[in-house]
């Protein structure tokens, strides 16, 4: 690198000061100095009035170098080296202090003698490799070059005889900033334009703009990173195989910015709206601020105006980019294979364009290889096999999800600054299914998002309002805000799109499909087109088909040969539409029985006039069916003009079901369907039974519609109420483990409630929410996992393990160090003495492994088991120590023991006696006579039917106050219980399940008694 390059890159006017550090300032008067001054009283690191360290010098040094390899180019020695480059040019800075001779010497000698001589005057730089060794010495010339200057300019220098030579050192730094001026580094020009440019991409294309919506409070202008989501592509692929089998076909799904990860050319199709232009938008600001590639957005509806495509020189000229490049700076860069094409909207253009701009596109391709191209289109603008020969993929973008769409929302929202729409617009996607269908792309969703807002968070009275701002904006207006030139074909009006649209949609839904013949399509059109002829005057039927499934973004062609809408939701407005024009409303009303209809019914009603709303509406309901009387509900949305009496029957026939007052009347409520949904109330105003029967109704209809059972139950989870909270947390099965338990679970308040677990994926969903004090697992989870997920475990205080062929060790669960309630069923489970570490007060278990450890548990109060139990009593395997109040009994475990022992337990105040399968004894009740304080006795009624002389051998209990009789089938004789319990004051009678029992026919057995019955 030359002095003169080198001091391109030091300017002169920044470096000279730095320099001069090297040097102490001049004293007061020292202008009348006549001699020449000694090198080693000038330097400011020497002396005692030093002012520099040798480590300053370093420092300067350090800089220097930095200043002189910080540039556009190739660097002049490997990066490296730096460090050993500057320290090698501070030795020599530093050997100045050493010279044996004064300033006038210095400037005889000249920079380059000056330079030598500090390089002899320093230690020899090892290791360097041969471009940092010539870098060093053309450094140590140029800052001899700015010393001399420096000393030639000091009031000291008084040698008239180098007055001249002073004159050609400042020439000579003249000359070579003028050189460096006009004659710039290779490639200087080129990095130096791209770091205008880059950042020109990055911010024009970071905003993306909604067409067609011209709300009051909604901009159409977002911010890119704020809108954009990323959407998934589409791929069918061939499967290579081994020869012995034949290959298939597979289809590919990636994120679509990764398009281009794997392909460097791609042809990405999609519906309008679908996305594409902003995918292209995000790739040219993504790389423009990654720089690793130089992006070029060409859309193809600007370009083709201008006539001739544009060469490469003209790529930002035509695109109305205001920065001239450096002359064949494009053509360098796509040499490079350094270039990012993104070519927008292949249908956007005549197709008679199409051939040229195909040419135009493989003449760019194969003149410049190595570069990077996707290209833009709606799915049946180009052949499929277009540029397959050029090595173009072909990906699809995939309609959005349900978890893109909530994305969307909340981005739209975000960028809106009105967070307070977000929630009531996200629950109406969930609970309104057609509205839900709808949003499946970027700009649906940005149309509804922009009405929910303009009419301060509702959706349209009507649901045809939104649909017809969406067909407003699809056929006619987006176009026309984009620019789009006219393509081949007639110009259709918006209103004969229509007529044609809704003739195409009308004959699909009678037949319930949703994909018609072309050539079936193509005769309707042949039959509308004399209508049309005075308005368009050319094309056949098949034209116009073409240019209505083209531009309209509502019609495609899945396969070939085939036509369908691209959403169902068009297909039912359009067809409603044409049903309530040729006046079809016997038919529709013959069709309410199918669910295929609800929708077609709806919007019929929404374009019906007056009285033929009134007359659709009382058809539906003089069929009396609870599902139609809530179809009339619903169209209740659409209608604005109906008569008073006709909405009054609606609303008083469809009261008697919404809310539902009983579990019966939610099931029947939840058989009518996912309708229901968009009709149950939210909690204001509701009984606390009518709140439950309400979660009861949406939580039948999660399997079914869990996005809209989900967003009714997300209004209840801050009840109060226990029974509403127990019907939410159990019916996690049915939804979306995560989203439900974020959604609905962790709000709920945790008194009293369990909450159960039955999945790993349950499980894992635990450790993200709040602690739970009451816990339940159902099958195979490992103890330490269990611990490992619970958020604070020492907080649990109940909990219960069923069907769990992992739990051996009753110690695995010492680390719930303040469980008071236990409940182990169908557990392999040992050592439950372990469990006398924990404040154990209740325990529950049947089918353990080993009991034997039961006996010494000290706190137990409440002791629920059915199994055998070891031993001749139940002291010797029941918790002698504990004080126990409350024992349940159950099948099998009095086989060995019968009662004897019991009253050892003197404050028992409450007995079970299950389904036992032994005859009880008059020991056994001489047993339970003997406790003082019992007061409460639960039999089950299988004791009295299989084992009656059991009952006639217990004697009279008059301490006995409240008795329960389970399991019940409507007519067991308790005749005998009555002289047995002369002190009862209550009686609980619980059937089997179905069975009916008749509380009157057991008062007059028991006279002044209490009797409930209870259905189970």
């Amino acid at each position: 690198m030359e002095p003169a390059v080198l001091g391109g890159k030091l300017a002169s006017g920044l470096i000279t000061p730095l320099l001069k550090k090297l040097f102490v300032p001049e004293a007061p008067g020292a202008g009348l100095v006549d001699r020449p001054i000694r090198l080693s009283s000038l330097v400011s690191f020497k002396g005692e009035k030093r002012t520099l360290t040798e480590q300053d010098v370093h420092r300067l040094a350090d800089h220097l170098v930095a200043r002189a390899v910080d540039s556009p180019g190739e660097a002049p020695f490997p990066p490296d080296e730096q460090p050993s480059v500057a320290d090698a040019l501070a030795r020599r800075l530093l050997a100045l202090g050493d010279l044996d001779m004064d300033d006038v010497q210095a400037v005889r000698l000249g920079h380059r003698e000056l330079a030598r001589q500090l390089e002899y005057g320093a230690p020899a730089p090892a290791g360097l490799s041969t471009d940092a060794r010539y870098f060093l010495g053309n450094a140590t010339e140029w800052a001899c070059l700015q010393i001399l200057e420096f000393f030639t300019r000091r009031s000291t220098f008084v040698a008239r005889t180098l007055v001249e030579q002073t004159r050609t050192q400042a020439e000579l730094i003249a000359r070579v900033d003028e050189l460096i001026a006009r004659t710039p580094r290779p490639g200087t020009q080129d990095r130096t334009f791209e770091r205008r440019y880059l950042p020109y991409v990055a911010e024009r294309h970071n905003h993306i703009t909604i067409y067609g919506i011209d709300l009051r409070d909604s901009p159409d202008r977002w911010p890119l990173e704020v809108a954009y989501l990323s959407l998934e592509a589409t791929a069918t692929e061939e499967r290579h195989l081994p020869d012995e089998h034949p290959g298939a076909a597979f289809t590919v799904q990636l994120p679509a910015e990764e398009a281009l990860s794997t392909h460097d050319r791609v042809l990405l199709r999609g519906d309008a709206g679908s996305g594409k232009t902003t995918l292209v938008q995000w790739l040219a600001v993504t790389a423009a601020r990654d720089g690793d590639r130089i992006p070029y957005v060409l859309p193809l509806r600007t370009l083709i105006r201008a006539g001739e495509l544009p060469s490469p020189a003209a790529f930002l000229s035509s695109t109305g980019c205001p920065h001239t490049p450096p002359e064949g700076w494009t053509e360098r860069v796509l040499t490079a294979g350094r270039a990012l094409v993104l070519v927008d909207g292949l249908d956007e253009i005549p197709s008679a364009d199409r051939h040229r701009t195909r040419d135009w596109l493989l003449s760019l391709i194969r003149a410049f290889p190595g570069n990077r191209w996707l290209l833009t289109s709606r799915p049946t603008a180009v052949r499929p096999d277009w540029l397959a020969s050029e090595g173009f993929r072909e990906l699809t973008l995939a309609p959005m999800r349900r978890p893109e769409v909530r994305t969307f929302v909340e981005r739209w929202h975000t960028a809106a600054q009105a967070p307070e729409y977000e929630g009531p617009l996200l629950d109406s996607l969930r609970t309104k299914r057609d509205l839900a269908r709808l949003a499946t792309n970027p700009l649906m969703c940005g149309l509804i998002c922009a009405l929910h807002r303009e009419r301060r968070g509702y959706l349209p009275t009507g649901r045809k309002e939104l649909y017809d701002a969406a067909l407003t904006m699809l056929l006619a207006r987006r176009d026309r805000e984009r620019g789009m030139p006219a393509l081949d074909g007639p110009e259709l009006g918006e209103e004969a799109q229509l007529e044609l649209l809704q003739r195409l949609a009308y004959p699909l839904v009678l037949s319930g499909r949703t994909e018609m013949d072309l050539g079936a399509a193509e005769g309707i059109v042949e039959r509308f087109l004399p209508t049309l002829a005075s308005a368009t005057g050319q094309g056949d039927a098949g034209t116009v088909l073409r240019s209505l499934v083209l531009r309209s973004g509502l019609l495609r062609q899945p396969a070939e040969g085939a036509l369908d809408f691209v959403h169902r939701t068009f297909q039912d407005y359009l067809g409603a539409r044409y049903a309530v024009a040729e006046g079809h409303l016997d038919v529709l009303a013959s069709r309410a029985d199918d669910t295929q209809w609800e929708d077609v019914i709806r919007l019929a009603v929404a374009h019906a006039r007056p009285r033929e709303r009134a007359r659709l509406l009382k058809e539906l309901l003089s069929r009396n069916i609870p599902r139609l009387t809530l179809l009339a509900l619903a169209c209740l949305e659409h209608t604005t003009a109906l008569d008073p009496g006709t909405r009054a029957q609606v609303e008083s026939q469809a009261a008697a079901l919404i809310p539902p007052r009983t579990a019966e009347e939610a099931k029947t409520l939840a058989e009518a369907g996912p309708l229901v949904l968009e009709l149950l109330p939210g909690p204001e105003g509701l009984t606390d039974e009518e709140a439950k029967n309400v979660a009861v109704t949406a939580s039948r209809l999660g399997g079914e519609e869990p996005e809209g059972a989900l967003a009714v139950l997300r209004r209840f989870r801050e009840h109060p109420q226990i029974d509403v909270r127990r019907q939410l947390a159990g019916t996690w099965d049915r939804f979306d483990t995560a989203e439900y338990a974020t959604e609905v679970l962790d709000h709920l308040e945790r008194a009293g409630l369990f909450l159960t677990c039955k999945s790993a994926e349950q499980r894992s969903a635990v450790a993200r929410m709040r602690p739970w004090h009451c816990l339940s697992f159902l099958g195979p989870h490992p103890a330490e996992e269990i611990l490992a997920v619970v958020p604070a475990p020492g907080t649990v205080t109940r909990l219960e393990l069923r069907d769990n062929p992992l739990l051996t060790d009753a110690g695995a669960l010492l680390g719930f160090e303040s469980l008071r309630e236990l409940w182990l069923s169908y557990c392999p489970t040992e050592g439950l003495d372990r469990l006398s570490a924990l404040p154990l007060t209740g325990l529950s278990f049947n089918l353990l492994a080993d009991v034997t450890g039961l006996r010494v548990l000290p706190s137990i109060r409440r002791l629920t088991l059915s199994q055998e139990l070891p031993g001749a009593a139940l002291t010797d395997v029941l918790p002698v120590l504990s004080p126990l109040e409350t024992l349940f009994l159950g099948k099998h475990s009095t086989d060995h023991t019968g009662l004897r022992g019991l009253r050892h337990w003197a404050g028992l105040r409450s007995l079970s006696l299950g389904a036992l399968t032994a005859e009880l004894t008059v020991a056994d009740w001489q047993e339970v006579a003997a406790l003082p304080e019992l007061a409460h006795l639960r039999l089950n009624a299988a004791l009295i039917r299989d084992f009656p002389h059991s009952i006639h051998a217990m004697p009279e209990l008059p301490g006995i106050e409240t008795l329960q009789v389970t399991s019940m089938r409507t007519a067991e004789d308790l005749s005998a219980l009555v002289p047995r319990l002369p002190g009862l004051r209550s009686l609980n009678l619980v059937d089997d399940i179905g069975d009916e029992i008749s509380a009157a026919r057991y008062a007059g057995l028991f006279p002044g008694v209490v009797i409930n019955v209870n259905q189970v």
